[in-house]
Parts: C-alpha cells; sequence; structure tokens
C-alpha cells in the first residue's frame, strides 16, 4: 500500500529562502532512495515562508527507512534553525474501493 505524506513548515521572518533551498535540496537523495515514488516542495505563492513537501512512499517501512538517512538528519538540524513553528506532518494512505 502506498503512503502520502504532506509536511507543513513555516520559516522565521528572514529564513524563507534557506528554508526553500534546505528543502529543494533533498528531492534527489530523496528520489534515489528505494521505496520513493515522489518527492516535491510547494511555496506559498502569497506567504514564501509557508512551504509544503508532497512525498509519496511504496510502504511506511521505506519512509522510516528515509527519516534516518543522512540528508534527512542534515535536513532536521537546519529546521531547527529556520522554522518558526515544529512542522506539520499528515499521512494518507490510499482509500478503499468501493
Amino acid at each position: 500500500m502506498t503512503l502520502t505524506v504532506i509536511a507543513a513548515f513555516r520559516s522565521k521572518l528572514g529564513h524563507e529562502d534557506r528554508l526553500r533551498t534546505a528543502l529543494e535540496a533533498m528531492i534527489e537523495p530523496s528520489l534515489d532512495e528505494h521505496g520513493c515514488l515522489a518527492f516535491q516542495p510547494y511555496m506559498d505563492p502569497n506567504q514564501p515562508g509557508r512551504l509544503v513537501v508532497i512525498e509519496e512512499w511504496t510502504s511506511r517501512r521505506a519512509r522510516a527507512e528515509h527519516l534516518s538517512t543522512n540528508h534527512a538528519e542534515h535536513l532536521r538540524q537546519v529546521l531547527e534553525l529556520v522554522l518558526a513553528e515544529p512542522p506539520r506532518t499528515r499521512t494518507f494512505v490510499p482509500a478503499p474501493d468501493g
């Protein structure tokens, strides 16, 4: 069963570019991971400090392994410096047919 994760971020004032850059740096290494189907950041055009990342994974295990990678650890370190509030993460699975 696939897993879709939506993670929402809000940067401190003046840290918008650093947040965006850190999230964009996650695209390539995440897509190279086994089980990653999609990893894409999106920015609110009216509030550049608000971004979401939409991730798709083949399984919960693949997502859990992603969270233990060096690039995910680096992102956590950057987030501690630039976020105005803790990230909000929501996880979804496909709705059952019928």
